[in-house]
């Protein structure tokens, strides 16, 4: 298992690439949550049968997921740090909210079905788990008893946008229902923008 120290290094010396202007594409760094994902992909026992979907800020979850940091690193010189995907490692992302949230659930179904190895999880931001894909996916998965969670990473926040004021409640909306069984929910507080540096860079 790649160590917290590993993963904070990767996305600082990303974030000095980045601000060279080398990076012609958008960049979403991470910081704060390492603890939180090293403890998930331990609990679980996240292994190469197992699927991983992220979305526009999954360094660290490819990471995690056994890509090599060379490989990983390549990709993201290459401009795709938001849709990052590597289907021989079963690990697949998109830049578009809400976008794997079907898919996953759909791949979970067929693991299923096809009595395969495997199980499948996603990834996604609190404002992400409140839009209708993220409910309709999960009713889905959890009565169909598919083997697929979904983990939350709330940092409060969708791009500057306050998550719980947006929707008026101080909670989730999939706390205290019975969909809570297949949710991870964790909170952080992200140590670098939502995007990018959070200054101008020159290309």
């Amino acid at each position: 298992m790649i160590t917290k120290e590993e993963i904070e290094n990767f996305e600082k010396e990303i974030a000095d690439v980045f601000a060279t202007g080398v990076i012609r594409a958008p960049v979403h760094l991470r910081a704060g949550r390492e603890d939180a994902l090293i403890k998930i992909f331990k609990d679980n026992a996240i292994g190469p049968d197992d699927y991983v979907f992220g979305f526009w800020d999954s360094h660290e979850l490819a990471l995690l997921k056994g890509v090599p940091r060379e490989e990983l690193k390549q990709a993201i010189l290459d401009g795709k740090s938001i849709s990052l995907c590597f289907p021989k490692y079963n690990f697949l992302c998109s830049g578009i909210v809400g976008s794997l949230m079907g898919t996953a659930a759909g791949t979970a179904w067929s693991l299923k079905n096809q009595n395969k190895r495997g199980r499948v999880f996603l990834f996604c931001g609190d404002m992400s788990a409140e839009t209708g894909i993220f409910h309709e996916a999960i009713k889905y998965i959890v009565n169909f008893d598919l083997p697929a969670k979904f983990i939350v990473c709330d940092n409060g926040v969708s791009v500057m946008t306050n998550t719980r004021e947006t929707w008026g409640s101080s909670d989730p909306w999939f706390k205290g229902t019975k969909y809570e069984k297949n949710i991870i929910y964790f909170q952080y507080t992200n140590g670098y923008p939502h995007s990018g540096l959070g200054k101008l860079i020159k290309f």
